[in-house]
């Protein structure tokens, strides 16, 4: 059979061949190859060692080469030229101690993962798959190279990698894979947080998000993200809801859109709720749970080692989801003022993915105000509407010039004046605002904290 490569990894395999050396495309370029998918990058292996790799091309660059890796540049593209090796004893669940060189194409796929990854192709002999991954990928399974725990064993991560390949791919997961996976599961505490936090980003922004319940299933979640177990049953004997707190939250995953910050906070916009859950007289109360989850979130994101920018604006998402504000040009201004605008457009698609999957007797409904909530949000903007401090017509110097002292109670004013525009735009000018700042700044409630309504 044939299969096409590009003619630069092509070219790399013609010249190691025409030194003497065994060559194939392997792994994930295989892989997608054959679902006909884009692979993403092409991977080469060789019998070659590195020092006859750098020897045989002019240009390469040293990326791997302890363990084999050499990248071979071509023009303008780049390709990874791996020498089949054997790998030693792993000591940390994730590294080997060692890695041993071999001549043979055979012992370099069985220390591959899964069989759908170990299949290697050369443009003259064709397809070698040992290890019967095509026909894993024609019945839609991911399952190990050899024995899954002594996959699992070698790395950890595999156990998370094999939820995130089943996601990407609609796969299901080999029953003996499954079982080695709940009994490893605990080794993946010996795994860094960064390789985690990378693992859960692949599955979450998949086609088949839905699928972190089969890690919460295996045993995964429990330690990797026991917050996620803890919403497993949580029932929501409300109005707006029909289903339990996990339920609900795979539902809003796949409505919103495929992006890593809206799908994290979809994932823990809710895990605050099992924590302040109460219930009078057979209705269940879940009172300031968007802030209890923000709090959390928080603390999971540091925890798995996420950037600042994302930390920032998926705890902002999670914090306002559940901000009420009403279908007005006041409200939604205010709204505004509290979520920013900044994440405005991503707080409405939360907003929606969240109403999506509540009681389908009221879906229709909220759906339908957020219409209209999104209509007047984009008549604000496109009008320039003052809704925070920096669209003030005064700043904070001219206030200073008006005789105001400097410190807290400057900030104070200024949220006042703020308060007091959005309520009513014509005020928005210089000589009022001055006038209105002198009125206020011996309101000894200027320091009280804004109002916020939080859906329940």
């Amino acid at each position: 059979m044939e299969m096409w490569i590009p003619e630069k990894a092509a070219e790399i395999i013609r010249i190691l061949m025409s030194n003497g050396f065994e060559a194939y495309v392997v792994g994930g370029c295989v892989r997608d190859s054959f679902l006909g998918r884009k692979p993403g990058d092409w991977d080469i292996t060789t019998s070659a060692r590195p020092e006859e790799v750098k020897r045989i091309f002019s240009r390469t660059v040293d990326t791997g080469i302890e363990h084999g890796t050499v990248t071979v540049l071509m023009d303008q593209e780049a390709f990874e030229v791996t020498t089949y090796r054997v790998d030693g004893e792993y000591e940390d669940h994730r590294h080997p101690k060692e890695v041993t060189f071999t001549a043979s194409l055979e012992e370099d796929l069985k220390r591959r993962d899964f069989t759908i990854n170990a299949m290697a192709y050369n443009p003259e002999t064709g397809l070698v798959d040992i290890f019967d991954g095509r026909g894993d990928l024609e019945r839609k399974i991911v399952r190990c190279v050899g024995d899954p725990g002594e996959r699992f064993d070698e790395d950890a991560l595999r156990i998370l990698r094999a939820i995130r390949f089943s996601a990407q791919l609609g796969f299901s997961i080999d029953e003996e894979t499954q079982k080695a996976m709940t009994s490893r599961a605990e080794a993946l505490r010996h795994v860094s947080a960064e390789r985690i936090r990378v693992e859960l980003v692949k599955l979450l922004v998949s086609d088949h998000s839905e699928r972190i319940k089969e890690a919460c299933r295996l045993g995964i979640t429990k330690v990797i993200l026991p917050e996620y177990d803890a919403i497993v049953g949580v029932e929501q004997h409300t109005p707006n809801h029909i289903y339990d707190v996990e339920m609900h939250t795979l539902i809003a995953l796949k409505n919103i859109e495929s992006d890593p910050i809206l799908r994290l906070t979809m994932l823990f916009h809710d895990f605050g709720k099992p924590v302040v859950k109460k219930t009078d007289k057979g209705r269940d109360i879940f009172y300031k749970h968007p802030e209890v989850s923000a709090q959390m979130c928080r603390d999971i994101l540091k925890r798995l080692k996420f950037d600042n920018y994302t930390l920032e604006r998926v705890y902002r998402l999670v914090k306002w989801h559940g901000l009420k504000y009403f279908p007005n040009e006041v409200s939604v201004r205010r709204a505004l003022n509290r979520v920013g605008k900044d994440i405005f457009e991503q707080f409405i698609k939360v907003q929606r993915a969240d109403v999506s999957a509540k009681n389908p007797e009221v879906v229709e409904k909220k759906q339908k105000l957020l219409d209209e909530k999104e209509t007047i949000y984009r008549q604000i903007i496109e009008r320039g509407d003052c809704f925070e401090v920096k669209t003030l017509a005064v700043n904070g110097k001219d206030l200073i010039q008006a005789g105001i002292p400097q410190g807290p109670v400057l900030g104070a004013i200024l949220e006042r004046l703020v308060e007091m525009v959005i309520d009513d735009q014509s005020l928005n000018t210089k000589e009022e605002l001055l006038r209105l700042a002198v009125e206020v700044k011996d309101d000894p409630t200027i320091f009280n904290e804004k109002e916020y309504f939080f859906e329940k």
